[in-house]
């Protein structure tokens, strides 16, 4: 079983930055695979980036060039950095946890996720 904590995130106007961070603990091959899926009303769930333990990263095309993902040495945080936030980057951010990255920026199930933090940019 694994656990994931998800802060930071709120309020911020088009053209800013936050950083959200995911604590995850538990059974190691579960959460090999760390990431962040968004989910706006009316939206589909959007893989948006993930992390491996050695370090592999992806990335949705919607955020390449201005999220970046990334964890602490001892691979039990990691951080979605999101620079030059868009409206419609506006969702709830979810940390998820796989035993693999593949196919993340196309998946619209996790095998664990926390309870999301809410990231609001205006115009």
């Amino acid at each position: 079983q694994v656990q994931l904590e998800e802060s930071g995130g709120g309020s911020v106007q088009a053209g800013g930055s936050l950083r959200v961070s995911c604590v995850a603990s538990g059974y190691i091959p579960e959460r090999n695979c760390v990431g962040w899926f968004r989910w706006a009303p009316g939206n589909e769930r959007e893989g948006v980036a993930a992390i491996s333990r050695d370090g592999g990263t992806v990335y949705a095309d919607s955020v390449k060039g201005r999220f970046t993902i990334s964890q602490n040495e001892y691979k039990t945080t990691v951080y979605l950095q999101m620079n030059n936030l868009k409206p419609e980057d506006t969702a709830m951010y979810y940390c998820a946890a796989d035993r693999v990255c593949a196919g993340w920026t196309q998946r619209k199930t996790w095998r664990d996720s926390g309870r999301g933090t809410q990231v609001t940019v205006s115009s």
